[in-house]
């Protein structure tokens, strides 16, 4: 997959979940929201991603990692309360966001060594 498809497919599945997360929450917080903000700022930089971008493309992989890294907190508090929709919404983002982050730094070793041939 393209590195910025999958910045697009990962920005979807955190504003998705996100929003839902957020929305149906019996006690909704606004830091619930991260992804949610994260997702949109990576919809936005998508095109210019798309378009070669050296500098968006860096800002998609530092916000990825970003948002992976502080999902692990909702994630431990789902799995505290024994919120398995929870912890599923959250596990859909990590992974999304880990496979983006692999699909990232795999695109960049290939730029990298196409251009030492």
């Amino acid at each position: 997959m393209k590195p910025y498809l999958i910045n697009f497919v990962n920005a979807l599945i955190l504003i998705i979940l996100g929003s839902w997360a957020y929305f149906t929450s019996l006690k909704p917080s606004l830091t619930a929201l991260i992804p949610v903000f994260g997702g949109i700022v990576l919809l936005a930089i998508t095109p210019g991603f798309k378009n070669g971008n050296k500098v968006l493309a860096h800002i998609a992989v530092v916000l990825t990692f970003v948002l992976l890294v502080g999902l692990i907190k909702p994630l431990t508090g789902a799995i505290g309360r024994s919120d398995t929709l929870g912890i599923a919404r959250v596990a859909v983002m990590m992974l999304s966001s880990l496979e983006a982050l692999i699909i990232f730094v795999k695109s960049f070793i290939d730029v990298r060594r196409s251009a030492n041939k």
